[in-house]
């Protein structure tokens, strides 16, 4: 008897395991974003249980976004993707794993914050890096991920190409070659942004550093304010972060619910608040209006106004074959 109690009391409690387990969330990210969310995950933590919630555990991936993307498509069970270009989801889009229409989910075409694309120079910026002209000039070795492989290095790309072209006498065949001198300057092409940051900062490779704004403010709370200064151009690219439910895995896994309010969260006061203390600029005018101060204006182009889309900007200049790859000489 005391036998088949204890059988059906292990039967019992194997059968409750699953509702009583913690529900679990993996966030698929770009590598820049990993202090954001280092800040952001455990207060959506403790609100989702104010809220009626059950206990939640959120798990990490960063790396360069396009190579994160092709790893969702790959088969790696993110319930949320969130990245720094739309083009990273409308591959997932393609792919069935998400709605053609994602973008019209969430406020802001599903971007709940910007930032844009800045230089980090040595101390005393000896090479006297002001604008982008100075990366193409001789003897500047310049730091930047592979356009390839990463949103970082890919809004660097365009941000110059949108540079040369908005210049005077700007035109395409001045923008390419423009392009083409500056990438002449990047000594290696890691994989993504944080890769190249070691590469500049711990390696000591290079003269500049191109990087996002709130990229920038995590190398100075991890290395020390000393060691370089930032130089903020004459014209940027705004950075547009979107996020997205992978509407395949959360159905699979029934955590839509909580995935879903897990980024409505970003457009809360408090993670656009959080934003803004990782350097992230808030959409909520009131929020980006307290951290005013660390948010110096910057005149910016989108790359939808220069480039017609970010469809048409990925096919011409990154698609295997493409601009990049014509100019781009190792």
């Amino acid at each position: 008897m005391t036998v088949r109690f204890l059988v059906a009391a292990v039967a019992a409690l194997s059968l409750l395991r699953p509702a009583m387990a913690d529900t679990s969330l993996l966030n698929v990210s770009y590598d820049v974003m990993r202090d954001f969310y280092k800040d952001y995950n455990p207060a959506f933590q403790k609100a989702w249980k104010a809220q009626g919630g059950e206990s939640l555990t959120i798990q990490q991936s960063h790396g360069g976004s396009s190579k994160q993307a092709m790893s969702v498509v790959g088969g790696l069970q993110a319930d949320v993707i969130t990245m720094n270009q739309p083009t990273d989801i409308d591959l997932l889009a393609a792919k069935g794993l998400v709605p053609g229409n994602w973008a019209s989910r969430l406020p802001d075409n599903s971007v709940p914050f910007t930032s844009t694309t800045v230089f980090l120079v040595r101390k005393g910026n000896p090479k006297h890096i002001r604008d982008w002209s100075d990366l193409a000039r001789a003897g500047v070795q310049v730091v930047v991920p592979n356009p390839k492989t990463s949103g970082n290095g890919r809004y660097t790309y365009l941000a110059a190409w949108g540079y040369a072209l908005k210049s005077p006498n700007g035109s395409e065949a001045r923008a390419r070659e423009f392009v083409g001198k500056l990438f002449r300057n990047v000594p290696v092409l890691d994989t993504g942004g944080r890769a190249a940051t070691t590469t500049f900062m711990q390696r000591q490779i290079g003269d500049v550093l191109v990087t996002f704004e709130n990229e920038a403010e995590m190398i100075s709370r991890e290395f020390g304010r000393g060691q370089f200064e930032l130089v903020y151009p004459s014209v940027s690219v705004l950075a547009e972060n979107p996020v997205a439910v992978v509407d395949k895995v959360v159905d699979k896994k029934g955590s839509r619910k909580v995935a879903e309010a897990y980024l409505k969260w970003l457009w809360s006061p408090e993670g656009q608040t959080i934003a803004a203390q990782n350097f992230l600029r808030p959409r909520d005018k009131a929020v980006l209006q307290k951290y005013s101060a660390q948010f110096p204006y910057v005149k910016t182009f989108t790359v939808n106004s220069v480039f017609g889309s970010w469809q048409a900007a990925a096919q011409k200049h990154f698609a295997d074959g493409g601009v990049f790859d014509q100019i781009y000489t190792r």
